[in-house]
């Protein structure tokens, strides 16, 4: 092995990717709600997501196909490094420990009550409440949507006016909780992200819309007038690997379905338009046709198309 090659590798060995994502500016910031020790999740700007794995010597981008050690990370974040220049400025972040294993510890300890249990402890949707009021006088949500959604159990009411939406595996077990409000927007503690399914019927489906989060999904779901052979599903944001397992066992359903498509109904931005790549890599790895939509006229989510189109509908 060359005096290089051993540089290299003792660079890889020396380097938390953590600890290059916390220091080099501009920094990135820990998101101690839905990290553990195994899986960092870092954000910077809206729509910056970087996870680090492997006890810091692995990354990827849940929203891209980027990933790699130390040294692909490096060279993402500073595209105009050399080589030798990567290795120059790594040397100075050798040795140094990450803040998270602190950070970890002051995270608040999850609920004591497992989400499926905080779910049915929660009201079903009702007309006059201030969650429905919410949902239709700000979010402009049509009530025939709502009640669709309360049939299927995919939206009950939060604390404060917010609206809790399901995130459900294949198998139909609850795994977790979109949280939206007025001024609020989280996921649930101890809750992990699959999707956040609407059926336009209980028939058979041959087209599948992916939204970002549930009240787009729902808004869109509004524009189409729930069409009969739609599922309409949320990812509440980035994928990660339960999310990615959810789509994959959608699709396989369309395999032989020449109507089969799935659809990218992102918002339209940076972070949109990086989710609808990874769902059109999604689509071909299961041969499934693909198609990218847009919320038109310089409107960024499709919310705000349906709050445009409200007194039309």
């Amino acid at each position: 092995m060359s005096e290089q090659d051993k540089d290299v590798e003792w660079l890889k060995a020396n380097v938390s990717c953590a600890v290059l994502l916390e220091r080099l500016p501009p920094v990135w910031r820990l998101d101690r709600w839905e990290s553990s020790r195994a899986s960092l999740k870092y954000r910077r700007g809206k729509g910056e997501i970087i996870i680090v794995n492997h006890d810091g010597r692995g990354w990827w981008d849940p929203l891209s196909e980027a990933k790699g050690d130390i040294f692909t990370l490096v060279q993402n974040l500073e595209p105009g490094l050399t080589f030798p220049e990567a290795r120059r400025m790594l040397r100075a972040f050798a040795g140094i420990e990450p803040t998270f294993p602190e950070l970890l510890r002051e995270r608040r300890p999850p609920s004591a009550v497992a989400v499926p249990e905080r779910w049915e402890q929660r009201l079903l949707l009702t007309r006059g409440s201030p969650t429905w009021f919410y949902l239709t006088a700000q979010r402009r949500l049509p009530e025939s949507i709502l009640l669709a959604a309360r049939a299927v159990d995919v939206v009950r009411e939060g604390p404060h006016g917010s609206a809790w939406f399901a995130h459900r595996n294949a198998a139909g077990y609850l795994t977790g909780i979109e949280m939206r409000g007025p001024d609020y927007h989280n996921f649930s503690a101890g809750g992990g992200k699959t999707l956040f399914r609407l059926p336009g019927d209980t028939g058979p489906l041959s087209r599948v819309a992916v939204c970002e989060g549930a009240i787009d999904a729902l808004s869109l779901a509004a524009i189409e007038r729930c069409r009969a052979d739609t599922l309409y599903a949320a990812t509440s944001g980035g994928m990660g690997p339960e999310t990615l397992i959810a789509l994959q066992q959608l699709l396989r359903v369309f395999v032989d379905d020449p109507a089969g498509l799935l659809i990218a109904a992102t918002d339209a931005d940076i972070a949109g338009r990086r989710h609808a790549v990874r769902l059109e890599t999604l689509a071909a790895e299961a041969g499934v046709r693909f198609e990218m939509i847009l919320p038109p006229d310089g409107l960024n989510d499709w919310n705000d198309v349906l709050r445009e189109m409200a007194p039309a509908l």
